[in-house]
């Protein structure tokens, strides 16, 4: 056993020196090729380092070293079925068990030995394209590894800033879709200026077989890949990944740097934060630095570096400024400022329910209680109830009022309401069809405009009812989602009927 020891030991000291070697060798054609003033590329120096890899939206901590090192990455591929919304789940493929995959931190310089495991249980086949690899495939011709295996291949870190990584065996669309990407970090040599804050964020467009928020298990669409048609547009891989009670977290007056991604696979992202600009942004990764900027463009496969100091409190919400992908379809976080008002740079009031929509509420946890209930049938009138409160929060409050009293004028009230209460079938169809023109509600005429709520499914338009029908001195009842597909029915019958 002794022997073997030795062997071992020595094995390993020829492979550390070898790396040692080719780094000093290769050092002086690397520093001749290199932008004078930047990297140090000589050999690797003192002890191998296992490199401290984070989940989102946490990010490793700064690299306090003047000198290269040999980090080794150790990262495992994992799929896994999470959910992708409240009561919705999807079978994920990921790197490090989570989307996206774990951040990377390495030093401009550093030898790189990537170590990448496919986990037993895994169906697939896997690889890694990191984008801040000089070679083939960016490691990826190194790197396909098959379930229960694991390959190794090494890389010197040639230039700072901050890269896309993802998987790239085919069909590659479909593995970056199901949630493979990540974001490595190449500190340059002489590290980063020190803020209060540092987090990982990165955007990623879905495409489920269901509807949006349609419950249940579902697959991934590969003709709505093609197509360019996402279900979801997310940060960190699913709605409401970065809101509520898992909201970003900052005090007044500290510097908050956001490392944002943009796995796609197709999409570009229009990265905003309502209520802040950004002091500095490093666009698409690189050197160059933007100021004073309001919304930057990440590619897919992009990535950039966004720092602002934060001035007064509230919730500031990063959304993807094709506006709709944000409120339709997912893409919002929130970071969630504390500390004194300062109302000579701003007097106004904070109304989360404006912006944030359901997100505003610290979780959605009673609509994933009813929809679980619902799946054992065991769903109960108070499920409902809970549950519908909490969507009418943010999809029916801002016009309808938190207390259903209306805007007298503007919006009727829900409030003891006799419109709602002379026809059941007449009111589940307002959500499904929208109303126009003039109603009369509790004596008083209204003459105004209710879209449609297309973006409701059958389940939350049950719900959501249900809390109207047993709030504010209505006369109770209940609603069931059976009930809502048969009104959407039938109106789809009438207009189909109307057209011919």
């Amino acid at each position: 056993m002794e022997l073997q020891s030795l062997r071992g030991a020595l094995q390993r000291t020829r492979a550390f020196l070898g790396l040692a070697a080719i780094a000093f060798v290769a050092a002086p054609a690397l520093a001749a090729n290199a932008p004078a003033g930047t990297g140090d590329f000589g050999p690797p120096r003192g002890e191998p380092i296992h490199a401290v890899l984070t989940s989102p939206p946490l990010v490793p901590p700064p690299i306090h070293r003047n000198y290269p090192a040999h980090v080794i990455v150790e990262l495992e591929v994992v799929e896994k079925t999470m959910q992708i919304s409240e009561g919705v789940n999807y079978t994920f493929w990921t790197f490090g068990g989570t989307v996206p995959g774990s951040f990377i931190r390495v030093r401009q310089g550093d030898t790189v030995e990537f170590h990448l495991k496919n986990d037993p249980a895994n169906k697939m086949a896997h690889n890694i394209d990191l984008h801040g690899v000089t070679g083939p495939g960016g490691g990826a011709a190194s790197s396909f590894t098959a379930p229960g295996h694991e390959s190794k291949f090494t890389f010197k870190a040639l230039n700072e800033g901050i890269y896309v990584y993802h998987c790239a065996t085919a069909p590659v669309g479909m593995h970056i879709a199901n949630g493979m990407y990540g974001l490595i970090l190449v500190e340059p040599p002489q590290g980063m200026p020190k803020v209060d804050h540092e987090y990982y964020v990165m955007q990623g467009d879905f495409y489920t077989g269901g509807k949006y928020r349609e419950k249940g298990d579902q697959p991934f669409d590969m003709e709505k890949a093609i197509d360019e048609r996402p279900t979801y547009v997310l940060f960190n891989g699913a709605e409401g990944a970065l809101t509520g009670d898992k909201a970003l977290k900052a005090k007044v007056g500290e510097t908050v740097r956001l490392f944002v991604g943009n796995g796609g696979p197709n999409l570009v992202s229009s990265f905003h934060v309502i209520g802040a600009i950004f002091d500095e942004v490093r666009f698409e990764g690189g050197t160059n630095v933007q100021k004073n900027v309001q919304t930057t463009l990440i590619p897919a496969g992009g990535a950039a570096i966004a720092k602002f100091r934060t001035h007064v409190p509230g919730s500031y919400v990063m959304v993807d400024h094709s506006i709709f992908r944000a409120f339709n379809k997912g893409a919002l976080a929130i970071l969630k400022v504390e500390g004194q008002p300062d109302k000579s740079i701003y007097s106004g009031k904070e109304l989360d329910s404006v912006y944030l929509g359901d997100r505003s509420r610290p979780n959605l946890e009673a609509v994933t209680k009813a929809t679980e209930s619902a799946r054992q049938g065991t769903l109960t009138l108070q499920d409902q109830v809970k549950a519908g409160e909490a969507l009418f929060t943010g999809t029916c409050s801002v016009c309808h009022q938190a207390n259903g009293a209306g805007i007298p004028g503007v919006f009727p009230p829900l409030a003891k309401s006799d419109y709602l209460a002379a026809d059941l079938p007449r009111t589940i169809g307002i959500p499904l069809r929208g109303l126009t023109g003039k109603v009369t509600v509790n004596g008083t005429q209204y003459d105004s405009v209710m879209p449609p709520m297309s973006q409701l499914n059958d389940d939350e338009v049950a719900n959501i009812l249900t809390f109207v029908l047993n709030s504010w001195g209505n006369p109770g009842g209940q609603v069931s989602a059976d009930d809502v597909k048969k009104s959407r029915a039938q109106g789809a019958a009438s207009t189909a009927a109307a057209a011919h």
